[in-house]
């Protein structure tokens, strides 16, 4: 059986068909990326995280001075704390520190109360919207004269602002005893050794006894002068 042979020339049309087809395929022209350089790339990301901490700031400057005033306070003397919560410690110190306790109407023991009240049973913080509640239960003890709304603003008016009010520095208590202790003027001994007449230490040098290579005798009140005495006889 004799199998028909295509014409050659339909070979070559198929063939350069099908190069054309693969001539239509897109050629990637996009040129390849240059080595970065390192600092340029430091840069650009601190530049961007510049402009996000910017864009954070303004976002920051939309929360109230009364959520800033408690969030100050929610973390003072605790490196931990968040600033979402607030102990009830630091909410104590924020009544005092912002006059919302006045002795009169509103009393340390009031503010214990609602703090307790308001918080969870199993919690020992509040949250800022549990903050909010405290303050208009003591608002209407506060400021008994004025309308719920009214009181509630005075309220947030005492603390917008605040910061807590650092006080009970420790100060150094001078007696005769650490005087006398420390008074470099009176050591005897070896102890007198380590430090020079103004009362500064010596170093090594009042530690360890140094060998005097000079030559001269300890004490002698011309030492060093040898040389010169040589070089004016000459």
């Amino acid at each position: 059986m004799t199998v028909a042979k295509q014409p050659r020339k339909q070979w070559e049309g198929i063939t350069m068909a099908d190069n054309k087809v693969k001539s239509t395929k897109p050629v990637n022209k996009t040129p390849p990326k240059s080595p970065s350089d390192p600092a340029k790339d430091r840069a650009a990301k601190r530049l961007s995280y510049d402009s996000n901490s910017s864009h954070e700031g303004a976002m920051a400057g939309e929360i109230s001075a009364l959520e800033e005033a408690f969030r100050k306070f929610a973390i003072h003397g605790d490196t931990r704390a968040t600033g979402k919560e607030m102990h009830g410690k630091n909410w104590s110190k924020l009544c005092k520190d912002c006059h919302v306790i006045d002795g009169k109407n509103v009393t340390i023991t009031d503010v214990d109360i609602v703090f307790s009240k308001i918080k969870g049973k199993s919690s020992r913080t509040i949250t800022f919207e549990q903050f909010k509640e405290a303050l208009q239960e003591l608002s209407k003890k506060r400021f008994k004269d004025k309308s719920d709304e009214e009181a509630i603003q005075e309220m947030y008016k005492l603390i917008e602002g605040k910061a807590p009010i650092i006080s009970g520095v420790t100060k150094a208590i001078s007696s005769p005893t650490v005087s006398r202790l420390t008074d470099t003027s009176k050591f005897t001994g070896s102890h007198k050794e380590r430090f020079d007449p103004s009362g500064k230490g010596k170093g090594k040098a009042g530690r360890e006894d140094l060998v005097d290579a000079s030559g001269y005798v300890s004490g002698y009140k011309h030492a060093g002068t040898y040389d010169h005495k040589v070089q004016g006889s000459k």
